[in-house]
């Protein structure tokens, strides 16, 4: 969402290399363009205009730290006013229990997905969620959520014959007790637009079950037009987070910096993809820094030991260091790297990479690789060297591939090996000595 705003900062930031000291004449550009950047990124203009004003007032007069660029000390004055702008250290929940929430929002925001990720990650927190549909206008937005409750294992209420919403929800809090469920997420209806019947109907709820939660899904494609909706629903229903959904598309991400100042209403919670593990915690810090290009290393690790094996992770080391490893090897590293989220959320997250855009090939080319592989008996994983042309040939029929790209992967996977068995022992000295005179000259061909 945010490689334009990444990309446009980064190049108003390089405009101040080389300056002794900041002053107001060579802040100005920079500011001009970073508050350029942040228009164009729909962030209102007000929360703009404030935003630059704080920076130059704590830029200008400041001495260049011995050892700093000028650059990179502009950097950590904008990084820490992201920060604030994002909401610093608001994103926890209640820790009543049981912890009643309230989901609302408008059609389309992913409400309804937002409710059961929600959920799947209050329990891995140690809670046992309920999720109540009380959503009784959207077709199929019952068995939407029953759905998902059963796919990740949550317990689910929902009665299909009333039309008493605030009664539904009575209900589904009794259901809850009776299950020793400590958490329950109401999944509300939503409107193509805000109006007062909806407005009416979730009061009425709210005040039957009294929640500790009441939490706005809000569409990040939205942009300025999110803020006004949230700003809405605070005055209606007094929100205490947000969840902002679809971090994961083309937006330009001007609702994520807008609505907390705004609104004065944090946000708690991101959806970052379509899958229901695609849901974090919004730190502000580490957003800041994915918009600075900085990445995002702890949550890269936390989604590391989230998401892979210990044991198994160990394991594949040691055939690395060995020698040893095969293609069936490689196949459970592709599937262990999946379960952390598409290749572009990873990507996003390492420094220096947050602006690039791997577009769709990459998550093709990955499906097409593990098509090969999965194409080949477990013998030939294991032994690529039995792979013949009559071999290859069916592989690539059976993975709906040409064979000139069975022909690639096998070669990669050769010069991976080789790499390894330098890596052994003294050859580890020769491979480093290798890679040293191959600099500028393109690399190992092929990886």
């Amino acid at each position: 969402m945010f490689e334009s705003l990444t990309e446009k900062l980064g190049s108003a930031l390089r405009n101040l290399r080389g300056v002794g000291q900041l002053t107001e004449a060579n802040m100005a550009d920079a500011l001009k363009e970073v508050r350029t950047a942040l228009l164009a990124a729909d962030v209102h203009f007000k929360v703009a205009r404030d935003f630059v004003e704080r920076v130059q007032s704590q830029c200008v007069g400041q001495d260049v730290l011995k050892g700093v660029a000028p650059g990179q000390q502009v950097v950590k004055i904008i990084h820490d006013e992201l920060v604030r702008l994002l909401g610093e250290g608001e994103n926890s929940l209640s820790a009543a229990r049981p912890l009643k929430i309230l989901m609302v929002g408008l059609h389309g925001s992913g409400k309804t997905t937002s409710t059961a990720k929600l959920a799947k990650l209050l329990k891995k927190r140690g809670y046992r969620p309920l999720v109540a549909a009380c959503d009784i206008y959207r077709p199929a937005a019952i068995d939407q959520l029953e759905i998902l409750a059963k796919q990740e294992e949550l317990a689910f209420y929902a009665d299909r014959t009333s039309r008493d919403v605030p009664a539904i929800a009575a209900a589904a809090l009794a259901a809850a007790t009776a299950a020793a469920c400590d958490c329950v997420i109401f999944d509300t209806a939503g409107r193509l637009q805000i109006d007062a019947d909806l407005i009416a109907e979730v009061k009425q709820l709210g005040a039957r079950v009294t929640p500790d939660e009441v939490l706005l899904v809000v569409d990040g494609a939205l942009g300025q037009e999110a803020v006004n909706v949230a700003k809405t629903f605070h005055d209606a229903l007094a929100l205490t987070g947000l969840i902002l959904t679809k971090l994961d598309g083309d937006a330009r991400g001007g609702a994520a910096l807008s609505i907390k100042s705004i609104t004065g209403v944090p946000i708690k919670f991101i959806g970052t993809g379509e899958k229901t593990g695609d849901f974090d915690t919004f730190y502000p810090d580490r957003l800041a820094s994915r918009i600075l290009g900085m990445g995002d290393v702890v949550s890269l690790v936390e989604k590391a030991q989230e998401n892979i094996d210990q044991k198994e992770a160990e394991r594949m080391a040691d055939k690395m260091r060995k020698a040893d490893f095969t293609l069936e090897d490689f196949l459970a590293q592709m599937q262990q790297v999946k379960k952390m989220g598409s290749m572009q959320s990873i990507v996003g997250m390492l420094p220096g990479m947050s602006g690039v855009d791997l577009g769709p090939g990459a998550e093709k080319q990955m499906a097409r690789t593990e098509a090969i592989i999965h194409s080949m008996t477990r013998q030939e994983r294991r032994k690529p060297e039995l792979l013949n042309g009559s071999r290859r040939q069916r592989i690539a029929q059976g993975a709906g591939v040409k064979i000139v790209e069975v022909n690639q992967l096998l070669k990669q996977f050769q010069q991976m090996q080789k790499m390894m068995k330098m890596m052994k022992g003294s050859g580890a000295k020769k491979m480093m000595r290798q890679m040293e005179a191959m600099k500028g000259k393109g690399g190992f061909p092929g990886m």
